[in-house]
């Protein structure tokens, strides 16, 4: 299992990088850096696919925060807004 802090962490790192690609594809430069793109995407899917068995809720945040990134900031941010 992996710590709280960690989780959120490397959540919030997938999300900047999702926002990357995000930008690189609207900005129509997404082509230059596919094949590396595309590695990073493969091994977030197996750190997600590692991380799923013990923590579900994570995997599902990692993936979101790669494929959605806005959606995920937005979630988290309306979660803190909750607490505060």
């Amino acid at each position: 299992m992996i710590d709280k802090e960690l989780a959120a962490l490397i959540v919030d790192f997938v999300e900047k990088v999702g926002l990357l690609r995000r930008d690189l594809q609207q900005k129509q430069e997404l082509e230059k850096y596919e094949g590396r793109v595309a590695r990073i995407e493969q091994k977030l899917s197996a750190l997600a696919e590692k991380v799923s068995a013990d923590d579900p809720a994570l995997a599902k945040a990692l993936r979101t925060a790669w494929q959605l990134p806005a959606r995920s900031l937005a979630f988290r941010n309306a979660e803190h807004q909750k607490k505060s």
